[in-house]
């Protein structure tokens, strides 16, 4: 398919896309989209988020300030050491392990000062 040369009227393209049976809109009030991977999060705030529907099927396009967070790995032998080392539950073991970024070290001494 050619498109006239400085691209197509949008409203051309939509009346088009509508007779193919592709219907568009835009999705509003999100404030943020997150995709969860195995190793990391991406996050797209302020998104601009289309969805697209043609022959039973949704897609989505998304449009925003996107930022990769790595997710942070904690073992179960790294909460253990912390739990015996600082005399604490699980929970609160891995909560200090979190907010140290996996650091033994300093997930033991916020525990024990």
């Amino acid at each position: 398919m050619m498109f006239p040369r400085g691209g197509m009227n949008p409203r051309a393209m939509m009346k088009m896309m509508k007779q193919m049976g592709i219907e568009v809109e835009e999705m509003k009030d999100v404030e943020k989209v997150v995709i969860i991977r195995n190793n990391s999060e991406i996050v797209v705030k302020n998104p601009e988020v289309m969805v697209i529907s043609a022959k039973g099927s949704k897609s989505f396009q998304i449009v925003g300030e996107v930022e990769e967070i790595p997710k942070l790995s904690i073992s179960e032998e790294d909460i253990k050491i912390v739990m015996e080392q600082a005399g604490v539950d699980e929970e609160t073991a891995r909560k200090a392990l979190e907010d140290s970024n996996g650091d033994l070290a300093e997930a033991i001494l916020r525990l024990t000062e």
